[in-house]
C-alpha cells in the first residue's frame, strides 16, 4: 500500500525543485576544473552525449522507482531487491550522500564566506592575499561550514513546501539570470573570444578511460543521479505528472547552466592566465580576480556569489533531505523527524572536519564519491526499476499502465539492458585504468 506521501504543489515548482537539486555546485564549482582537467572541450563534448544518452533515460528511472515505492532509498531498493540486499544497497548508499555531503558542505561554506568577503569588503588587488589566507584557515572554514549545515537542516525541518519548494522558486531564475549577465561581463574582457574559440576546438584524441568516467561521472553528479537525491525527489512527484517531461526538463536546465558557467568562466580563466586544470580551487582564483577588475565587481560580483550560494545550498539540503526522508519512519519509525535532523547534524560535526582542515581531501573524495559512487548508485537504481519491479512497472510510471508501442519498448530495452551495460563498462574501464 502506498504511504500518504508530501507533494510538489504545481509541475512548475516541481521543474524548479529538481533543477534547483541539480544545478548547485555541480556546475559552477566542479563542472570547470573538472572539463579543465579531463580533456577540455573533448570532455564536454563527451558530457553532452552522456547527458542526452543516458543521464536523462537514468533520471526517468530514478523518479519512476522513488514515485513507485512512496518513500525514500531504504523503502524503494527494498520494493525492488527485498529486505535483505535492498538494505544493504540503501544504507550503502546513505552512507555515501553523508560521506558527499560532508565535503559538499564545505565547498559551499567557502562560497558563502567568499561571497560575504565580498559583501564587506569587495575584491581589490590589494586585499585578494587577505581572502585567500583567510579562505585557507581551516578552523575559520569549519566555523563557517557548520552554519551552512545548520541553515540547511533548518530547512529540512520546514519541510517540502515551506522550506524546500519557497526558497527554490527564488533562487534557480536569480541564479540563471545573474549568470547571463556575467556571461557579457565575462566574453567583453580582451580576447575573450578568441580564447574562448581556440579552448572550444575538441582534440578526441586526448581522451582516456579516466576522461571518459570523469564526464559520465560529471552528467551524473550535476543532475543528483545516484540512486539517492532525485529518487526521494522522485517521491514527491504527483500521480498526474508526466516523468519523461520532467527528466528531459531537468537534465536540459541542468546542463544549459553547465554551459551557461562555461561560458562565464572559462573565458575569464584563459584571459587571466590561470589554470584551468587546477583543481577544486579553480573558481576560489578565478572569481576574485575577476571581480576585482570588472567594472562595479563588488555589485556584480556580490550578487552572482549570492546566487551561487542559494542554489549550492538548494544542493546541500537535498543531500540531508535524502538522508533524514529515507530513514524516518523506515528505521526509527518510534523516533521523532526533529530528532533524526540533530543527529545529522551531529555527524556533520564529525563528518566535515577533516576537509574542512586539509581541502586537498576533497579532489580525491570527489572522483570517489561524487562520481564512481553516483554512477553506481545509479546502475543499481535502473536495475531495480527494470529487473527488480519489472517491465509492468517501469510503463505504468513512465507512461502509462496501458501503453504500448515503439517509443514504450524502446524505453524498456534501453534502460534494461543499454544503459546498465554502458555505465558498468565505464566504470570497470576506470578501475581498471587505475589499479
Amino acid at each position: 500500500m502506498k504511504s500518504t506521501r508530501r507533494t510538489y504543489t504545481s509541475r512548475l515548482t516541481t521543474i524548479l525543485t529538481l533543477v534547483g537539486v541539480a544545478v548547485g555546485l555541480g556546475n559552477v564549482w566542479r563542472f570547470p576544473y573538472m572539463m579543465g582537467k579531463y580533456g577540455g572541450s573533448a570532455f564536454l563534448a563527451v558530457y553532452l552525449v552522456f547527458t542526452f544518452l543516458f543521464a536523462i533515460p537514468a533520471l526517468m528511472a530514478e523518479i519512476a522507482i522513488g514515485r513507485e515505492s512512496g518513500g525514500g532509498t531504504l523503502k524503494a531498493f527494498k520494493n525492488a531487491f527485498g529486505i535483505r540486499w535492498g538494505n544493504t544497497i540503501g544504507f550503502l548508499l546513505l552512507a555515501t550522500v553523508l560521506i558527499a555531503g560532508s565535503y559538499y558542505a564545505v565547498v559551499v561554506g567557502n562560497v558563502f564566506f567568499t561571497t560575504a568577503f565580498s559583501i564587506f569588503h569587495g575584491f581589490r588587488a590589494e586585499n585578494i592575499a587577505q581572502y585567500k589566507s583567510q579562505l585557507g584557515n581551516g578552523w575559520l572554514q569549519y566555523g563557517v561550514t557548520l552554519a551552512v549545515v545548520s541553515a540547511a537542516l533548518i530547512v529540512v525541518y520546514l519541510g517540502l513546501k515551506k522550506g524546500i519548494e519557497r526558497i527554490s522558486k527564488v533562487v534557480v531564475p536569480f541564479f540563471l539570470i545573474s549568470l547571463l549577465y556575467l556571461i557579457y561581463h565575462s566574453l567583453s574582457l580582451p580576447g575573450a573570444i578568441s580564447h574562448l574559440n581556440d579552448f572550444l576546438k575538441p582534440d578526441i584524441s586526448v581522451l582516456t578511460a579516466e576522461h571518459i568516467f570523469a564526464a559520465l561521472g560529471q552528467s551524473f553528479f550535476s543532475v543528483g543521479l545516484g540512486g539517492t537525491f532525485m529518487l526521494v525527489y522522485g517521491s514527491y512527484l504527483r500521480e498526474e505528472e508526466d516523468i519523461p517531461n520532467i527528466a528531459i526538463s531537468t537534465c536540459l536546465g541542468n546542463a544549459s547552466a553547465s554551459l551557461l558557467a562555461s561560458l562565464f568562466l572559462v573565458p575569464a580563466i584563459l584571459v587571466y592566465g590561470l589554470d584551468i586544470a587546477s583543481g577544486p580551487g579553480l573558481i576560489f582564483a578565478t572569481l576574485p580576480k575577476l571581480f576585482s577588475e570588472m567594472a562595479f565587481g563588488r555589485v556584480l560580483g556580490s550578487l552572482f556569489l549570492l546566487a551561487l550560494s542559494s542554489v549550492a545550498f538548494l544542493s546541500l539540503v537535498a543531500a540531508f533531505e535524502v538522508f533524514v526522508s529515507s530513514v524516518d519512519k523506515e528505521v526509527f519509525s518510534n523516533v521523532k523527524r526533529r530528532n533524526i535532523i540533530f543527529s545529522v547534524g551531529a555527524l556533520m560535526i564529525a563528518f566535515t572536519l577533516p576537509s574542512s582542515l586539509y581541502p586537498s581531501l576533497i579532489g580525491t573524495l570527489d572522483m570517489v564519491f561524487g562520481s564512481g559512487m553516483q554512477i553506481f548508485g545509479s546502475i543499481l537504481a535502473v536495475l531495480g526499476i527494470t529487473w527488480g519491479l519489472g517491465r509492468r512497472t517501469l510503463v505504468a510510471q513512465i507512461f502509462d499502465v496501458n501503453s504500448s508501442g515503439v517509443v514504450v519498448e524502446f524505453t524498456f530495452i534501453w534502460l534494461k539492458w543499454v544503459v546498465p551495460t554502458v555505465l558498468l563498462s565505464v566504470l570497470a574501464g576506470y578501475i581498471y585504468s587505475v589499479v
